[in-house]
């Protein structure tokens, strides 16, 4: 039987995701100082985190949570300028949440998101998520504001230039993979990626979109180009972790 990982897309996440997104982010956050402090976040250092389904679904739990960091502060503006925070019915403890939440509500143009079939729902998740839900105007409104304010096209456009031009960096870099020689050797890992349309160049000067190259070093590493990272990972070979993203 073929496995798959969990397909994500901009209509919304599982339930578990946004719980291990918040746990994350609770850790991560950034710490204001007493004057500046208007949105608290509790203390919920005692909830575990849910098992992760697949490699995949730890790997968007981590970027959600990264993200929410990346644009706290706007965030906090928008939950501040809608009315939307303080909720008394919501706990400071689900406050990281709620933050995690908005970034994803936002990001998917304040559209519903959808229930995955056999989904475990969270009955945390649901009541924060009917609570945005009913804010979404004002929500949608008070970050139209923000960006007009600022006279940013786009929430990118609120990251400081030296993150923003890193990320740029990063985000051009070839990616690198292992290959997992204990469950697939090279040979099979060849076919495999020419069944579903690859090609395989000499190096990284001649890709082209579904191209990649063996390492000239390592022959268990093979070279993709960073457009295909989203496609990769979704691949069987991926989620059997016969490759592995460096």
């Amino acid at each position: 039987k073929k496995r798959t990982v969990t397909q994500i897309e901009k209509n919304g996440y599982p339930d578990s995701i946004y719980i291990n997104a918040a746990k994350i982010f609770q850790g991560i956050h950034t710490e204001k100082s007493k004057e500046k402090i208007q949105v608290q976040y509790g203390n919920s250092s005692d909830s575990p985190m849910m098992a992760f389904k697949d490699e995949y679904s730890r790997r968007v739990s981590y970027e959600l949570a990264f993200n929410a960091l990346k644009y706290q502060d706007l965030l906090e503006e928008i939950l501040l300028d809608s009315s939307s925070y303080p909720c008394y019915s919501i706990p400071d403890e689900l406050t990281s949440l709620l933050v995690v939440m908005l970034y994803d509500l936002q990001d998917r143009k304040f559209q519903e998101r959808k229930i995955f079939d056999g989904e475990e729902l969270v009955a945390e998740v649901q009541e924060i998520g009917h609570y945005l839900y009913r804010y979404m105007t004002k929500l949608a409104a008070a970050l139209a504001r923000c960006r007009i304010k600022r006279d940013a096209l786009s929430i990118e456009y609120f990251v400081p230039e030296t993150i923003w031009k890193q990320e740029q960096r990063a985000s051009a870099l070839p990616l690198y993979v292992w290959i997992n020689t204990f469950k697939i050797s090279l040979e099979d890992v060849i076919r495999d990626l020419e069944m579903k349309g690859f090609t395989k160049v000499e190096s990284v000067s001649d890709f082209d979109h579904y191209t990649y190259a063996v390492d000239q070093h390592c022959h268990d590493v093979l070279v993709f180009p960073s457009s295909l990272k989203e496609e990769l990972l979704n691949l069987d070979l991926f989620a059997d972790y016969k490759l592995l993203l460096q």
